[in-house]
């Protein structure tokens, strides 16, 4: 059942929680994934969690916001909120995203057309908390009552009420969390309103005026990355020495020579890998060596902190942050002297370094940069390697990650090679720039604490695992082995998560992975299958 909310309720009660989501809330699963899901715990807050942290939103705690000591410190949070809202509504502070951020607070017309197009509303049962407008109407009735000048009394009359407190900010910055920026809404938009910026612009206010941000994606992201080079926490030795015993290990299973490059100057192509691919998926890494030496491609990888790893978390939640890992991407480039950059299967890579990137460095510093999809199909379609697809005659689909499809609209590539190598491949409904977010975009796929996956792969990722089950109906039985093709990381990290939570394997057969694991398992001289099925 729908359940209903009074946005002039969103600051009010601040120690009870604004709304619940309840297992019998949810669209039902299909057998027997529902048994599963019944059967299933979700995680509660426990009272000295409660005491120390804030919980007043949906009962789902993504961020642990400690309580403030007292009524001097929530006045001091709710005055940097204020200074923020401010400063995004200057050209002086936001001339990146003014214009659409003040095309979106003056012309929503509250249509709900987006409304329908959110897999997070909609797989909720229809929870006001995540209809797009929710949020994005919260905002603008505090941008009218408390940043433009003139009376409230009149504001209020015009816009609606709502108050300002600890109590609403301290929600509102839970609520951004709560969306996956995936734009389906402003996709569908009829008056081009972005609801997702919205969310983006309220995040990157919460960390530059109040340092506010999770902890998986500052400390243990960005800092990270900074400090030590990667968001893994892998120096360039570690990464180097995992990378050697991939090589190895690819080397032995594959009879070929699998050997990586490093730091090679003047290369053709500088390959830049998520380093979460090196950790916990490095077939991923390997199959990216082996197509490319046997295309003869002059490429390398570079051992620079931090351009072994593409990942850029500051693209989630503060601009200013994304800006520091660019500049670095780029003058390793620079210094290698590389003719182009190949980002790799990673969505929020490809959004950092071509939409982001591509628009604030300058002269020498924008090298240019390219997707590997196009890459790949011109490798693929070159002649310089055989193919057999029988090799990969099982069933395959295809998830589109947000940030290449709708945000790139790199939908073809990537199509062209898997009809051409993967006999059985089928499209899920919707695809290509219609398609849904696996539930673990913004950063969500890394963000674990309290009780926040429940959320994730119940709520959020509800969608995309039906959407998945749904483009395997015709061979739903265990014993026929299918592959989703998810080329980015991120997707991978939810994917895996979803299929770990209902034991998908197990009752559906179902594997996922990358996109170049599937080329180079349909190529000829490998003697053995690349991609391995669980016994």
């Amino acid at each position: 059942m729908k359940k209903s909310l009074k946005i002039s309720d969103f600051g009010k009660n601040g120690d009870r929680l604004l709304t619940t989501v309840k297992k019998d809330d949810l669209p039902p699963l299909p057998p027997p994934y529902d048994k599963i899901e019944a059967e299933k715990k979700w995680v509660e807050i426990s009272d000295e969690k409660k005491r120390r942290t804030t919980c007043n939103l949906d009962g789902f705690v993504a961020l642990s916001l400690p309580r403030p000591k007292d009524e001097g410190e929530e006045k001091q949070m709710v005055d940097k909120f204020v200074a923020g809202l401010e400063k995004l509504l200057t050209q002086e502070n936001n001339w990146g995203f003014l214009q659409p951020l003040t095309l979106t607070l003056e012309y929503c017309a509250k249509c709900q057309t987006c409304s329908s197009a959110c897999p997070v509303y909609e797989e909720s049962g229809k929870n006001d908390l995540y209809r797009p407008t929710y949020r994005a109407e919260i905002w603008r009735r505090l941008v009218n009552k408390y940043i433009k000048k003139g009376p409230k009394w009149l504001a209020t009359l015009k816009h609606g009420d709502i108050d300002l407190n600890w109590t609403t900010i301290s929600r509102l910055y839970e609520l951004c969390y709560r969306c996956t920026m995936c734009r389906r809404c402003a996709q569908s938009c009829p008056m081009g309103v972005d609801n997702a910026l919205v969310t983006h612009e309220l995040r990157k206010m919460f960390s530059q005026e109040l340092g506010w941000a999770p902890k998986e994606l500052h400390e243990s992201g960005t800092m990270k990355q900074l400090q030590v080079g990667s968001s893994t926490g892998m120096s360039q030795l570690v990464v180097k020495d995992n990378l050697d015993f991939i090589d190895e290990d690819y080397s032995e299973i594959t009879g070929l020579e699998v050997k990586t490059p490093w730091d090679k100057k003047d290369a053709d192509v500088l390959l830049i890998h998520n380093a979460g691919e090196i950790m916990a998926w490095p077939e991923n890494p390997a199959a990216f060596t082996i197509l490319l030496n046997a295309a003869g491609v002059n490429w390398t990888l570079a051992s620079e902190e931090p351009s072994y790893d593409g990942v850029n978390y500051g693209l989630f939640y503060d601009d200013f942050q994304l800006a520091r890992i660019a500049l670095k991407h780029a003058a390793s480039a620079k210094r290698l002297g590389v003719k182009k950059v190949i980002m790799g299967e990673c969505g929020h890579q490809h959004k950092a370094m071509m939409t982001i990137s591509d628009r604030i460095l300058i002269g020498d510093m924008n090298i240019p940069k390219e997707s590997c999809f196009p890459f790949l199909e011109e490798i693929v379609f070159s002649g310089k390697i055989k193919f057999d697809p029988s090799k990969n005659n099982f069933p395959v689909t295809l998830h589109d990650p947000c940030n290449i499809t709708r945000n790139l609209g790199i939908v073809k590539p990537q199509r062209r090679i898997l009809r051409y190598l993967c006999p059985q491949f089928r499209e899920m409904t919707p695809h290509g720039v219609d398609n849904y977010c696996c539930g673990g975009g913004s950063g969500f796929a890394i963000m674990s604490g309290n009780n926040f996956p429940d959320w994730r792969i119940s709520v959020s990722g509800r969608r995309k695992f039906k959407q998945i089950l749904d483009a395997f109906s015709d061979h739903p039985a265990p014993e026929v082995k299918k592959y989703v093709c998810a080329p980015c990381s991120n997707c991978k990290g939810q994917i895996r998560d979803i299929f770990a939570y209902y034991e998908a394997d197990k009752h559906s057969g179902l594997k996922y992975g990358g996109l170049v694991e599937l080329i180079v398992n349909a190529m000829v001289d490998l003697k053995e299958p690349f991609i391995k099925w669980e016994e």
